[in-house]
């Protein structure tokens, strides 16, 4: 599985690879955050998505030759704000079935290439808007981050231990899962929606809420009685006994998620802990269960327990930094991640049995396929320097 991630018939500088989106042209107004994580995937699956960059760069610290969510991507470079900056950008939409954006709402629109603009060039366009507040409501206009689209919608405050402040998943949950996942489902539904009927539209991704949809379940167990309100008090957050993190000996965690009883019976039993472990079901004696399971993974290693509970349905895992994860065996089978260009990197996800998805090229370098896209995409005309500019 391997070789076929990193494999592609036209090489390293494949423009578009043979995945389900094979074909599909996507332009992406440089930002930061879940808009090029959403394009990233767009490319991932074949699609040829150019990256229009600034002049100066979108503000992101990381050298982009290490910005692995513009890999399978060209940039052009093409300032707004300049004369013929928003002609050149429509030029390429008129060419195009997606634009992505992530501005403040009315920004694109001031720039000059907002919906109405686009779409009078390009009436099938897809338009997709990504941000964290949304295109309306009182805090649209508003500035913001990961932390405060996840806070708001009350996923971030069930997320952590019950005598702690809420613990921050990283920026998983708001921008990339509640936002650029979201954002990609709907210009895809809506570009299905462009090639039946012929008519583009503007899918507003807000990351409030693609953040709340996710907790759709949760909402229903809290209706139904069955989810309290408040931390590490409920079967999926921590305050399950069998559901949860546990220290080892050497200062490394496992991670236990013995729902079911079958795999529970597993569990404890391995764990050695069958003869004193009270009933799984008494809720009061929850605290001395979590202590007795405790205790018990403070015996030993993190590797000694993977040892004990490799091949057994008890649900148990070993807790793996980033740097660990890719050799974990299941996941170097897989190819979960590979090696490109230097850099281990998770491959491209889901797979296909047909049109797999690939990596095909580096992270985009500012400006470096001016030309290149000029001449594919057929608007040479526009870019009367592009060899001076790609020789810089």
């Amino acid at each position: 599985m391997l070789h076929q991630l990193c494999h592609s018939a036209g090489g390293l500088m494949a423009t578009t690879g043979n995945g389900p989106l094979a074909g599909v042209r996507v332009v992406e107004l440089a930002g930061i955050g879940p808009g090029p994580f959403a394009a990233m995937l767009l490319a991932d699956l074949g699609a040829d998505v150019v990256r229009v960059d600034r002049p100066g760069g979108p503000g992101l610290a990381i050298d982009p030759a290490y910005d692995l969510t513009n890999r399978n991507k060209r940039s052009v470079l093409i300032d707004l704000k300049a004369e013929d900056g928003p002609r050149r950008v429509l030029d390429l939409v008129e060419r195009a079935d997606i634009l992505v954006e992530g501005y403040r709402p009315g920004v694109a629109e001031r720039l000059g290439v907002g919906p109405e603009e686009c779409l009078a060039r390009n009436p099938k366009l897809v338009y997709g808007r990504m941000t964290g507040w949304g295109q309306d409501g009182p805090l649209a206009p508003r500035a913001g981050h990961d932390i405060g689209y996840i806070a708001v919608t009350g996923t971030l405050g069930m997320i952590g231990k019950a005598d702690e402040g809420p613990t921050v998943p990283a920026n998983l949950v708001g921008d990339y899962a509640g936002g650029s996942l979201y954002l990609v489902v709907g210009v895809l539904a809506a570009l299905q929606h462009a090639r039946a009927h012929g008519e583009g539209q503007v899918v507003d991704a807000a990351i409030v809420d693609g953040a709340a949809h996710l907790a759709t379940m949760i909402h229903g167990m809290l209706a139904a009685g069955g989810w309290q309100d408040r931390r590490a008090a409920n079967l999926l957050d921590g305050g399950c006994p069998f559901y949860g993190t546990y220290e080892t000996s050497d200062g490394q965690y496992m991670a236990v998620g013995a729902l079911e009883q079958q795999f529970y019976d597993e569990f404890v039993r391995l764990l050695g802990i069958e003869a004193v472990a009270p009933a799984r079901k008494d809720f009061a004696r929850w605290e001395e269960l979590r202590t007795a399971v405790a205790e018990r993974f403070r015996t030993r290693t993190r590797a000694e327990w993977t040892a004990v509970f490799e091949g057994s349905d008890a649900c148990v895992a070993p807790v793996l930094s980033m740097r660990e994860a890719p050799a974990h065996p299941h996941l170097a089978a897989r190819g979960t991640f590979a090696e490109h260009g230097g850099i281990t990197q998770p491959a491209p996800a889901p797979r296909f049995s047909r049109t797999p998805g690939s990596l095909r090229r580096p992270p985009a370098l500012p400006g470096a396929d001016t030309a290149e896209v000029a001449h594919d995409w057929d608007v040479s005309a526009l870019y009367p320097h592009t060899t001076e500019e790609t020789d810089r």
